[in-house]
């Protein structure tokens, strides 16, 4: 049951948090109906992304709680492994979860991932490097590609 929400309207054109007492439960794009008040885990889910857009913050650290079949927690756990500023194809993260021939369950996985930008989805291409799909639209997808890789440098000189 959802405990917190809060709508940022000048985040990624948008974004609505939403946390359980254990973790952030999700990030929607666009408002969403209000069903909590917000506290202090969305105000930390809300820093943490302010940072991340503004080069300051690599890797996040706020507790999620992820729901899905054992599949998708599978996949989504692969893509927290992609680096940022990096990118992985279905098929990577298909060998990634033993399933060599399932880009399609990949991309479905990829769809229905309720954290995006803390999970990062966006960072899965297709394999001949064109964008691919993204459930927040392609210029969003494309937004924080560009971003990451604005701040590459930034993040290997801190991870070093």
């Amino acid at each position: 049951m959802i405990s917190e929400c809060l709508y940022l309207p000048d985040l990624l054109g948008g974004v609505t948090l939403e946390a359980t007492a254990r973790g952030l439960r999700a990030i929607r794009f666009g408002e969403a109906p209000a069903v909590a008040a917000p506290g202090l885990l969305v105000y930390a889910a809300e820093r943490q992304l302010r940072e991340y857009l503004a080069g300051e913050r690599f890797v996040f650290d706020i507790p999620l709680d992820l729901a899905g079949t054992s599949f998708q927690m599978e996949v989504w756990k692969a893509l927290t492994q992609i680096s940022y500023g990096g990118t992985s194809s279905y098929r990577d993260i298909a060998v990634a979860v033993n399933r060599p021939r399932g880009f399609q369950a990949i991309g479905q996985a990829n769809t229905r991932n309720p954290i995006p930008v803390i999970v990062p989805c966006h960072r899965v291409i297709n394999a001949d490097g064109s964008m691919g799909g993204y459930g927040g639209g392609l210029g969003r997808k494309r937004q924080l590609l560009e971003l990451e890789k604005r701040y590459a440098q930034r993040f290997r000189e801190t991870a070093a």
